[in-house]
C-alpha cells in the first residue's frame, strides 16, 4: 500500500497485518497501514487450547487483528486475532480492497499523464488529507459529483483524467446491516406503545430504517447506507431510540444483530 497512516491506531481498531515471525508463545506482525510492528500473544490467537500455533498463522500470511493495548512510550502494540469475527474481517478486507483500487486509479492516471505514480499520489494526498481520511472516500465522493475534485484544488491538468478513471472504476456503494428487536409488555395499551416505540426508531434513524414484523413480538431492523460506519451509526440511533422509549414505559426490549 502506498498510504501509511501517521502515529498509532486506536484501541479496538481493526488493522491489516503481515505475519513476520511465529514463536512458541507469540506471533510478531507488521501493521501494513502504519509501518509499525505488533505482537499477538498465543492466548489471543484462537479460543481454546492451541497445540501448534502454526496451525493458525505462518510467516507471510495476511491477517486482520484487533488492537488491544498500546504503550506509546515503548512503542508496543498488543493485538488479538481471536477477537475478530468474520463480519469484522470481511469489512476490513473490503476497506483495504477499496483503497487498493483507489491506488490503482492513481497508477492508471499517472501513466496517462506521463507522471510517476508516487508523484501524482503525493499531489492528491496533500490536497485531500485534511478533508478525507482515505483516498477511497475522496474518490467515492468524486464518482458521485465531479465538482468534488475541483473543490480540492487539484491541478486541472490532472483532474479531468482522474474524473474519467474514477467513474470507470468506482460505482456508488451500498451496505446493509440487520438486527432483531424483541419487545414485550403487559401494559393495557401495549399495542399503542409498540407502535410508538417503532415510530421512535424511525425518527431516531431519520427515516432510514426499514422495520418488518417477524412474529412473537420480534421486529427486524434493516438499514442501508453508503458505508458501514454510517449504517452502524443509524442502527445505533434506531435501537437506542426504540429501547429507551419502551423501557421507560415498563416494557422489555432486547436487540440482537443478524449475521451478514
Amino acid at each position: 500500500m502506498l498510504f501509511k497512516k501517521q502515529g498509532f491506531p486506536e484501541e479496538s481498531d481493526l488493522v491489516l497485518c503481515t505475519v513476520t515471525s511465529v514463536q512458541f508463545h507469540s506471533v510478531f506482525v507488521d501493521l501494513d497501514e502504519y509501518g509499525k510492528g505488533g505482537m499477538i500473544h498465543i492466548s489471543e490467537v484462537s479460543p481454546g487450547r492451541i497445540r501448534n500455533i502454526r496451525d493458525f498463522v505462518k510467516e507471510g500470511k495476511k491477517i486482520v487483528c484487533k488492537v488491544l493495548r498500546i504503550n506509546l512510550e515503548k512503542g508496543y502494540i498488543d493485538l488479538s486475532l481471536r477477537r475478530v469475527n468474520e463480519s469484522e474481517k470481511r469489512r476490513k478486507i473490503d476497506e483495504i480492497k477499496k483503497e487498493q483500487n483507489s491506488e490503482k486509479i492513481v497508477e492508471i492516471a499517472a501513466a496517462k499523464l506521463g507522471l510517476k505514480t508516487n508523484e501524482l499520489y503525493k499531489e492528491i494526498l496533500e490536497k485531500t488529507i485534511k478533508s478525507y481520511s482515505s483516498l477511497h472516500q475522496f474518490f467515492e465522493d468524486a464518482s458521485k459529483d465531479g465538482k468534488v475534485i475541483e473543490s480540492m484544488d487539484i491541478d486541472k491538468k490532472y483532474s479531468k483524467v482522474l474524473e474519467e478513471i474514477i467513474k470507470q472504476r468506482i460505482k456508488p456503494s451500498e451496505v446493509e446491516v440487520k438486527g432483531k428487536l424483541k419487545l414485550a409488555t403487559f401494559a393495557p395499551n401495549g399495542i399503542e406503545l409498540i407502535k410508538e416505540c417503532l415510530k421512535k426508531a424511525e425518527e431516531s434513524a431519520k427515516g432510514r430504517v426499514s422495520i418488518n414484523y417477524l412474529g412473537s413480538g420480534t421486529y427486524r431492523f434493516m438499514i442501508k447506507a453508503n458505508d458501514y460506519k454510517e449504517a452502524e451509526k443509524l442502527m445505533k440511533a434506531a435501537t437506542e431510540g426504540a429501547i429507551g422509549f419502551f423501557t421507560k414505559h415498563d416494557g422489555t426490549a432486547e436487540f440482537s444483530r443478524e449475521s451478514e
